[in-house]
């Protein structure tokens, strides 16, 4: 049975694990769960996400939610296909695990409110954002990538010279924070190197284009 992702093509978390099922030529089928009719929120959702959220997916009756560790979860079943993204020697996976860590407690906390407040709020809500909490999360987010552009200064990628998903975290809210006003990825030279070839993989584009109902490999 191919494995199905449940969610919404423009949704971050989403987005998320659509970019490593494409990094590791999984074979997945897509299922849009529509938001705006509440779906997400109904009893037979809420039975395989009981917080009503997105995204989840189904591998063959294995249901499993939480965008990072679904992302995990493809990369360490399908390790022996397309890119490596989690590294297998002990140490390594210990500095991927830092790195992991570094993305959601230093990265996404902040970059998300960025976001939230200058993006998604007028989008969707219709809601003014609130400057000073922009102001706040954007400077934090200033001195957290100071540090990473010191990490990126000695290697190519945040847990070593090879990519993993720890760096792939960090696309789909990083994407929007332009558009939120915040230059925070572009004005740092290692940073700017680091998410310029981020930018640039190939799966990321075929998702920012839209997520197919199925993908297919040979």
């Amino acid at each position: 049975m191919v494995l199905t992702l449940y969610g919404h093509s423009y949704a971050t978390c989403t987005q998320r694990v659509a970019v490593v099922l494409l990094e590791k030529k999984v074979p997945f089928n897509f299922v849009v769960v529509d938001l705006a009719k509440g779906e997400h929120k109904t009893p037979e959702y809420l039975t395989k996400q009981p917080f009503g959220v997105i995204p989840y997916i189904d591998d063959d009756g294995f249901i499993l939610y939480e965008s990072r560790a679904i992302s995990r979860y493809i990369a360490e079943k399908y390790a022996d296909q397309g890119r490596k993204l989690i590294p297998t020697d002990l140490k390594e996976k210990a500095l991927f695990e830092q790195a992991a860590s570094v993305e959601y407690a230093n990265f996404e906390t902040n970059a998300s409110t960025v976001v939230a407040e200058k993006v998604f709020k007028p989008l969707f809500h219709k809601v003014q954002p609130d400057e000073k909490l922009f102001e706040k999360h954007n400077e934090i987010l200033k001195a957290k990538l100071d540090v990473y552009d010191k990490i990126l200064a000695k290697q190519k990628y945040l847990a070593g010279d090879e990519l993993t998903v720890a760096d792939l975290f960090h696309l789909p809210v990083g994407a929007h924070l332009k558009a939120a006003g915040s230059d925070v990825l572009e004005t740092r030279p290692n940073v700017a190197r680091w998410w310029k070839e981020l930018t640039e993989l190939p799966s990321w584009i075929e998702v920012q284009t839209g997520i197919k109902p199925s993908y297919a490999y040979a």
